[in-house]
């Protein structure tokens, strides 16, 4: 069927054939014929396409996928399309020339749209994509996407405002959905973050337990430590203490255990008890690392887990006649220790022959003997400090040396003063400084100089003088 709704006639296809030729008969003789048939064919398809498509103006208002309305400049409703009546369940009759746009509309819905919507739709003349509530006819709330345009007259006097609809629940149940999921991640991630603060705190109590509250007073002397954690996510295994052995002698020790974690605590808290047991039996540095060895290598050695440490154990002898401390200690595997010395001078005080503690069952210690003066500090600390990370690309170990310059220039200051600028030295490592590092420092205080003379008031000395500091940009 053709557009206009008449048949072709047969005879109109084939013009050139004579009527009365036979059909069964006739060869086509035409060399035009089937080329024809073929053309008429694909008329008859693009017509048929072509009525598929042929939707009147009014069908495709109605049915649009999208709702359609238009009102007079107060809002009421002039037309309005079956889409969106179906949507808000709602009869043409009640709602031309009967409801306004905003009876259409929840009450918050209103609010914007009096607040908002309408007053910028005046200025500027045309709205789009703004989220606004409709109302059902049974009360239900239905989430649109409203965009309007008015229309002008030839004088420019607005005369109607002409507004497209689009249904949001899905959209709206999909924003839902990742509000929730989002609601569900920030409280997980504040109860992962309370969690970890609680978890830190516990830490903290465990690692201040491995280590002394206070270091006891040693006659004739000065003593500063500090503990700098890496993480505060995981437990460290440096150690150290300082206590008396009898009523002359006092001992020290300081070290690191192998690995993080519960486990090294574990090992930490075994060696620290054992030193102290050890040393109150043999004060001796190298009896006292040895018996050390001894607990470690049998608790450990057997069960395919070995735990060992480095450790740095001494014995200080006051003398109060002279004002100097002999120091005799032995090392197991650690880092040298530093002697700061009053002159200006620190060098690293060696210690032969030592052996992790722990890996073998009969480990050899050697002690070496010190004697510090007044003014005269011994440095102690854990590979924490050497093995950070410096440097712009963060490559570079800081390294014995460094530390060892590092040192001289507070050489002769006190305990206290020394630990002070190792402090400031850790945090300007940062993210640099990978492990945690323990600090020791045993020094015998600088002769007092004695009172200056004060010549006049104008002329008297601080009575508690501050270094000058200045800084080089």
């Amino acid at each position: 069927m053709c557009r206009t709704g008449r048949q072709t006639d047969p005879a109109d296809q084939h013009p050139h054939t004579h009527p009365d030729s036979d059909p069964a008969t006739d060869t086509g003789t035409d060399p035009g014929a089937g080329a024809g048939i073929d053309a008429d064919n694909g008329k008859t398809s693009n017509a048929a396409f072509a009525a598929l498509l042929e939707d009147s103006a009014e069908d495709l208002y109605e049915s649009a996928p999208c709702g359609y309305l238009s009102m007079l400049m107060d809002g009421t409703v002039a037309k309005i399309n079956t889409t969106l009546l179906d949507w808000l369940g709602l009869d043409r009759e009640a709602v031309v020339g009967r409801m306004r746009f905003t009876d259409l509309l929840t009450v918050g819905g209103k609010l914007y749209h009096e607040t908002h919507f309408a007053p910028l739709l005046r200025m500027q003349g045309r709205l789009g994509g703004i989220a606004l509530e409709m109302k059902h006819a049974d009360g239900d709330r239905m989430p649109v996407l409203v965009s309007s345009v008015v229309k002008y007259g030839g004088g420019g006097e607005p005369l109607l405002i002409r507004t497209t609809v689009f249904d949001a629940r899905d959209r709206r149940a999909y924003e839902e959905e990742l509000l929730r999921g989002r609601k569900a991640a920030e409280e997980a991630r504040r109860q992962a973050e309370a969690d970890r603060a609680r978890l830190q705190e516990a830490l903290a109590v465990l690692q201040q337990s491995l280590l002394p509250t206070t270091l006891p007073k040693v006659p004739g002397m000065e003593t500063a430590a500090h503990y700098c954690t890496a993480s505060p996510d995981r437990l460290g295994g440096d150690f150290y203490d300082v206590f008396p052995v009898d009523g002359k002698r006092f001992a020290f020790f300081l070290g690191d255990v192998c690995g993080k974690g519960p486990q090294a605590a574990a090992v930490t808290s075994l060696t620290r008890y054992t030193l102290r047991a050890a040393a109150l039996h043999d004060c001796d540095p190298v009896a006292a690392l040895s018996t050390l060895n001894k607990v470690l290598h049998e608790r450990y050695s057997a069960g395919g887990d070995p735990r060992y440490c480095t450790a740095v154990f001494g014995v200080l002898e006051p003398d109060p006649g002279t004002g100097r401390v002999t120091v005799r200690i032995a090392s197991g595997g650690h880092p040298p220790a530093l002697a700061l010395r009053a002159d200006g001078t620190a060098d690293f005080l060696h210690t032969p022959g030592g052996l992790l503690v722990g890996v073998l069952p009969d480990a050899r210690f050697v002690a070496a003997t010190t004697v510090l003066a007044p003014g005269d500090t011994l440095l102690l600390y854990t590979d924490g400090l050497t093995e950070a990370r410096v440097g712009e690309d963060r490559d570079t170990l800081y390294g014995d040396e460094a530390l060892r310059a590092f040192a001289a220039e507070h050489a002769g200051r006190s305990p206290q003063a020394v630990i002070q600028a190792l402090t400031g030295l850790l945090d300007e490592f940062g993210d640099g400084l990978d492990d945690d590092t323990a600090l020791l420092a045993l020094g015998v205080p600088a002769p007092d100089p004695g009172p200056v003379p004060i010549l006049d008031s104008d002329h008297a000395p601080d009575p508690d003088p501050v270094p000058a500091t200045k800084s080089t940009r």
